[in-house]
């Protein structure tokens, strides 16, 4: 089966598809300027340590989540000055996500990579304005959708001009609470775009806690590394120093104090499938 053609390029320093691993990584929300500091630091040193390129994740707003009662987040406004304050301290590429097309131009002020969550994959005004912004756009496959129709989501935006998108893995619906990751969707996805397995959300059992989504974070090693044998040009995956207490998401995130090895696994079993892999 073959690959897409050329890498892409985030913040003109990093490229996706190339000959080395990407990680996107960072805690679900921009919960304080503190928490994305301490885990910024963090995994920056330990990407560093192993030669893995680094990109900074945070959200501003969780507009998704499943109940109303559920943390948001800090609002464009002061989740933007946050970022950038990671951004001016740490000197990553950001990358976090957006849900309006109004805000793709204000976000690209800020953020290197414009992510479109998966629900949204299919939104075509969202995703024009996220490629017209010349940001890289990070698409989330639809829990609803086929692989093979994610093509039209990558058209979409190179048809607006800009050749920087890749796709993301992250499972799909298979009965209530549950998501379930065909690993033929990362080959598949892969002829039309860079591909990033996110970890975290591959592992959530959305809604499942009662008005809030739970997780199988036992399940993270396994998966990852079935996605790294099988292909993959990045990771995706939160992280918090106390998962359990973390505003949003924690079922599904690795602990801070657990990225050190699961990384260093994760870049040991994606060397050796690069040898396997076109």
């Amino acid at each position: 089966m073959e690959r897409f053609i050329n890498p892409v390029s985030i913040a003109d320093k990093i490229k996706l598809g190339g000959d080395k691993l990407v990680v996107f990584s960072g805690p679900c929300a921009a919960e304080s300027l503190e928490l994305c500091l301490e885990v910024g630091e963090q995994v920056q040193s330990i990407c560093r340590e192993l030669d893995i390129d680094y990109v900074f994740k945070a959200s501003f707003d969780k507009a998704n989540r499943t109940s109303v009662n559920s943390y948001r987040g800090l609002g464009m406004e002061e989740g933007l000055k946050l970022l950038a304050a990671v951004k001016s301290k740490l000197a990553v590429p950001i990358v976090t996500d957006i849900h309006e097309s109004h805000q793709a131009a204000e976000v690209a002020q800020v953020a290197d990579v414009l992510q479109i969550p998966a629900f949204l994959c299919r939104q075509t005004d969202l995703l024009i304005a996220a490629a017209e912004t010349g940001k890289m756009v990070k698409v989330k496959r639809g829990q609803f959708m086929a692989p093979e129709d994610m093509k039209y989501a990558v058209d979409k935006v190179r048809d607006s001009g800009n050749p920087n998108v890749c796709l993301t893995e992250r499972g799909v619906s298979f009965g209530y609470h549950n998501l379930v990751v065909d690993m033929r969707s990362l080959p598949t996805m892969r002829q039309f775009a860079p591909i990033v397995f996110d970890t975290t959300h591959s592992i959530q059992q959305p809604g499942g806690m009662g008005g809030t989504s739970g997780g199988q974070r036992e399940f993270a090693p396994y998966l990852a590394r079935a996605a790294a044998a099988a292909g993959v040009d990045g990771f995706f995956i939160e992280t918090h120093p106390n998962p359990a207490k973390a505003l949003s998401d924690g079922p599904n995130m690795v602990p801070l104090d657990e990225m050190e090895d699961f990384l260093k696994m994760l870049k040991q079993v994606w060397t050796l499938g690069k040898q396997y892999v076109n």
